[in-house]
């Protein structure tokens, strides 16, 4: 396997795993509305992602920092293309940020309400933000010779984007049911169990549509292979859900979306993105990337890097295993000495 094609591969990884990672905390907060029908049930779902979501938006870097030191022509043609989703995105990963912190900082009724609110639409914008640049990406953008977007702000703004800003919050909601049902014990997993139930193979759609699409167009024997697995872990995930196994349930989610990337992208390879105009202005790996001296260099460094941060984000994971279950929401100690 040549440079260029493994920086690709790694690029595709990243970008699976930070949809796999932040998916669930993305679906999480966005089920605060639904699920969390009491102050204690929403404080158990913040809980459930507290000591995670930061560390799962470094997915979100490294993907992206990949795209810009390995791919520069990829990226520079991206992101102008599509610099509304990605202002969006930013905007909500800001707020949403600032009201984990600033929900904690004082509890009244009102104050934790509206930072609660302000957390799930900060993960609605950044879901559908992602998704939308994502679905553009693969199955297409207007651009011209240059890598430049022709058309309007809105324009790189057509079906693929909607269909991929649906795949991607469909998916994290459902990814967000499952992982409450994993993660916490009372009222809440059992609401989160149902909602999985009843949605996952509707939520499933969009995805494996967008799948199926980029397939069709430029796929292969293998991306086909790969499509049926992620269709078939549907079917698999939904039994699971109906037999209370919510283990196995969540993974064979998590294959739905491993199993749908690993077609998008391995259909769409060497195309980085698809030009909408011409075909002949298409983007491929060769002509966005760097040298292979620079791609060695990245190699090694990642190399060391990334065990690194591997090893780090799975003692988080372990750390905090364990199932949750509600407690009284800002309650003193019993035992407390107020000073008079």
């Amino acid at each position: 396997m040549d440079l260029q094609t493994l920086w690709f591969a790694a690029v595709a990884v990243l970008w699976t795993g930070f949809l796999l990672l932040e998916g669930f905390d993305f679906g999480v907060a966005a089920l605060l509305p639904m699920l969390g029908r009491r102050p204690a049930d929403r404080h158990l779902m913040l809980r459930s992602i507290g000591p995670l979501w930061d560390g799962n938006e470094v997915w979100l870097i490294t993907a992206a920092g990949a795209v810009f030191a390995a791919f520069p022509g990829w990226y520079a043609t991206w992101l102008p293309a599509l610099y509304l989703p990605f202002v969006l995105v930013l905007f909500g990963l800001i707020v949403r940020a600032v009201a984990f912190e600033w929900r904690h900082s004082h509890h009244t009724e009102a104050w934790d309400a509206t930072w609660t609110r302000i957390i799930t639409g900060g993960s609605l914008i950044a879901a559908l933000g992602i998704g939308a640049a994502l679905g553009a990406t693969t199955l297409g953008l207007p651009v011209d010779a240059d890598g430049t977007r022709v058309g309007g702000a809105f324009s790189g703004l057509s079906w693929p984007a909607l269909l991929g800003a649906v795949a991607v919050l469909g998916f994290s909601l459902v990814h967000g049911a499952l992982f409450l049902a994993l993660k916490v014990d009372g009222d809440v997993r059992m609401r989160a169990r149902a909602f999985a139930l009843r949605w996952s193979p509707v939520a499933a759609l969009p995805l494996l549509a967008w799948a199926g699409i980029t397939h069709l167009r430029y796929g292969t024997p293998v991306t086909a292979v790969l499509w049926l697995v992620a269709a078939l872990a549907v079917g698999v995930a939904w039994t699971r859900i109906r037999l209370d196994r919510e283990g196995p349930a969540f993974a064979a989610w998590a294959v739905v979306l491993v199993a749908s990337a690993a077609t998008i992208f391995g259909a769409a390879y060497p195309v980085v993105i698809p030009s909408t105009v011409d075909v002949a202005f298409d983007v491929t790996v060769a002509d966005a990337s760097v040298s292979d001296y620079t791609l060695t260099i990245m190699t090694w460094a990642a190399g060391v890097g990334l065990p690194v941060v591997l090893g780090y984000q799975t003692w988080t994971y372990w750390v905090f295993r364990k199932r949750l279950t509600a407690d009284p929401v800002h309650e003193e100690p019993a035992d407390r000495v107020v000073p008079a």
